[in-house]
């Protein structure tokens, strides 16, 4: 382009007060510079075109934006970051190729899901562990050697039932930990229907036996019976109740946190009456029995405890409820207790109206 422009200057005819040679000197010049930015637009041009590819590349990357946010994070730019990332090997992202993923989904062998059978025995036996009975049952339908397992199914057992008489026993031959669970199971539901028939079935099948203290220790180690039947068989077993209480370990717990413990198994009723107070009664021997020392450094009695978590629940009941407009005062409630419990010190009473006061309700 530059020769042509060149040989058109010089063919070129102008006036007798015409330069020639700066005419084609500044034609010379202009077509360089013409054709100077032109290449260098052309240039750019592609290079915006290459560029803009790259970017699309980089920026369509699966891994590129968790990438970019870590670099922000650590200050780098835009720049730094994409030219660490071309320096570096390319990211794969597991499971970003959906043909990938079919294929693995329809794959056979190696390429399916992890056969826990094709894993050492422990850490199947592990894995599985993790599963409640409903999952594990379902389990037991792909792998029924692991899922039959009677090291899994004494687990759930022992977990869901702390304490059966049956487990203290040698059991027999062709004994089953899953026909246990399925006994258990339909004991529990039956019991929370009727809890006489409950404590029966579980007598029946051997899983109990008839003493006090044996059912004491089922209902205290488990969860899964009904507090209101639960309720109404105590009331009627005093002897179970008295075992029931005794297993209650108070032992350098405050008074109101060792109430709500108390609670926490043997569920209050909802009216005042006979049965609460035999459960307050139980529960105040039960406490100083726990705690010597301090029945002998503050002054508790059983008696002095009997005052004290009445008054307890009755200033839970006054600042939890929404119906009582003016709450008691913690000036109020040091009072009202000092004068039935006299030889209790201030301070004492005082530490029991702040546990009330930000934990709450002794027997919610």
């Amino acid at each position: 382009m530059l020769q042509l422009a060149v040989e058109f200057g010089s063919s070129v005819s102008f006036g007798p007060s015409t330069s020639i040679g700066f005419i084609e000197n500044d034609f010379v010049a202009a077509a360089v510079e013409y054709s100077i930015n032109t290449d260098l637009q052309m240039g750019q041009g592609l290079w915006r075109v290459a560029r803009n590819h790259q970017l699309q590349q980089d920026f369509g990357d699966p891994c590129y934006l968790p990438q970019e946010r870590e670099a922000q994070r650590m200050g780098q730019t835009a720049g730094e970051h994409l030219a660490a990332r071309r320096s570096a090997p390319h990211c794969q992202v597991p499971g970003s190729d959906i043909s990938h993923l079919l294929r693995v989904r329809k794959g056979k062998g190696e390429q399916g899901f992890i056969d826990l059978e094709m894993l050492p025995p422990e850490l199947s036996i592990t894995i599985l562990s993790y599963l409640n009975a409903t999952d594990l049952c379902l389990a037991s339908c792909v792998w029924q050697d692991l899922g039959n397992d009677e090291y899994l199914w004494q687990g759930l057992c022992k977990s869901t039932w702390g304490h059966c008489s049956i487990y203290n026993r040698r059991v027999p031959a062709g004994f089953s930990y899953r026909k246990l669970y399925m006994q258990l199971d339909e004991g529990s539901l039956t019991f929370n229907a009727n809890p006489q028939e409950g404590i029966g079935y579980f007598m029946s099948k051997g899983i109990l036996v008839d003493h006090p203290q044996e059912i004491a220790k089922f209902i205290f180690y488990t969860r899964t019976l009904n507090w209101k039947m639960l309720r109404i068989y105590l009331d009627e077993r005093r002897d179970v109740l008295d075992e029931l209480v005794t297993l209650h370990n108070f032992s350098n717990q405050f008074l109101p946190n060792a109430l709500r413990d108390f609670f926490r198994h043997i569920h209050a009723p909802e009216e005042r009456g006979e049965y609460l107070e035999t459960l307050i009664t139980k529960f105040s021997h039960r406490f100083c029995a726990c705690n010597p020392t301090l029945v002998r450094d503050v002054g508790l009695s059983p008696d002095a405890v009997y005052v004290l978590c009445y008054s307890l629940i009755l200033l839970s009941i006054d600042l939890t409820s929404p119906h009582v407009k003016n709450k008691m005062s913690k000036r109020e409630f040091i009072r009202n207790t000092r004068r039935a419990a006299q030889n209790i010190s201030e301070d004492f009473v005082g530490h029991l109206y702040d546990n009330i006061y930000l934990i709450g309700h002794v027997a919610a």
